[in-house]
């Protein structure tokens, strides 16, 4: 069977009648010809079945079309979810993706930062929260964050504020005797602490009996079910025979306390009601599926990366015009009710 021939820039040169300098042009710098000479050509790629050779173009231009993406861990199932959704973004961007996992070590996320640099990635997606945004703001590449602190670089991020408010809200309208809040010790810098500030304000405006747990639940599933047991034990010595709301800091999080109180009592207890924060896909997944704040993962995932690749495509304009300021945009989240605070869905389902 006869090989079929690469196509060359010479090749396409000859058919549009264009030089080659100008077909190089449409590959390295498109925005130097006309709208219809970029359409004359286009359609040549397509009659002569031009397959693009990736490491000759990497090597004529240094565009790599390599983003890299710094997260700090996967065993909340909020990052694995937010990473499955920025891989998807290729079908519409046509950017690939080098991921290092930080698992929260400073020293070594610098590292991996340098080795990325060294494959001449484009842009980042930091979601990572261990380097502050002054130090990534100095790489001199496109950089957005998501999810943590971004004084200095572009973000997408949840209203985490009004997801607060709504997890408040909903455990309010159930008149739990106590709403009680599980969260890490955070700054008032990362986004996540407007959950806190929207729960307390809710709390604090309707007058209700609330509590803060600052608490940091560790980074494995043995840490998480040990922590969150501990709790359970202080929340049942103090609230004996009170309705208790729970509104923990994320649906990974949020399943374990579920796990632990149908291990204990073989169902989910009428004084337990529960909401996560994320709307990862265990939310959806746990034996009993769990109320929740959506962050509307799919939706962020995109902004980010469309965010990234406007800076990167401003970047290789002949004339780049820098941003005055980073760009902050905020997803709104979504009240999703489910089994662990409407009885009555729980009932119709299982029968109990």
């Amino acid at each position: 069977m006869k090989q079929k021939k690469n196509i060359t820039f010479n090749d396409i040169a000859k058919y549009t009648h264009f030089s080659k300098t100008t077909i190089s042009r449409y590959f390295n710098n498109p925005d130097s010809l006309t709208l219809e000479n970029q359409e004359i050509i286009a359609n040549a790629l397509i009659e002569l079945d031009y397959k693009e050779n990736k490491v000759a173009r990497i090597l004529a231009n240094g565009k790599t079309e390599f983003i890299g993406i710094i997260v700090p861990h996967l065993h909340n199932h909020y990052y694995s979810e937010m990473l499955n959704q920025i891989l998807l973004t290729y079908e519409k961007f046509g950017y690939k993706f080098l991921v290092f996992i930080g698992n929260e070590q400073e020293e070594n996320e610098r590292q991996y930062i340098q080795e990325l640099l060294a494959y001449k990635i484009e842009g980042l997606i930091v979601l990572s929260f261990t380097i502050p945004s002054k130090e990534l703001s100095e790489l001199q590449i496109p950089i957005v964050a998501i999810e943590r602190e971004d004084k200095h670089i572009c973000s997408v991020n949840t209203d985490n504020y009004m997801g607060g408010t709504q997890a408040a809200s909903l455990l309010a309208k159930h008149n739990c005797d106590i709403l009680i809040h599980v969260n890490s010790p955070i700054s008032p810098e990362i986004p996540a602490y407007g959950r806190i500030k929207g729960f307390l304000d809710i709390c604090e405006e309707k007058k209700l009996n609330h509590k803060i747990i600052y608490k940091d639940l560790g980074n494995n599933y043995e840490q998480f079910q040990k922590n969150a047991q501990e709790i359970l034990n202080e929340l049942e010595e103090l609230y004996p025979d009170q309705k208790k709301g729970l509104f923990i800091s994320s649906d990974t999080h949020a399943n374990v306390f579920l796990n632990l109180l149908i291990r204990k009592y073989g169902r989910l207890p009428d004084d337990y009601l529960i909401v996560g924060f994320d709307d990862s896909p265990i939310s959806r997944e746990a034996v009993i599926p769990i109320s929740t704040i959506g962050q509307q993962i799919d939706k962020i995932a995109f902004e980010a990366v469309n965010l990234l690749v406007e800076q990167m495509n401003e970047r290789n304009k002949r004339k780049p015009v820098p941003l005055k300021e980073p760009i902050h945009k905020v997803v709104t989240p979504v009240l999703l009710r489910r089994e662990t605070t409407e009885k009555e869905m729980l009932s119709r389902s299982y029968g109990v």
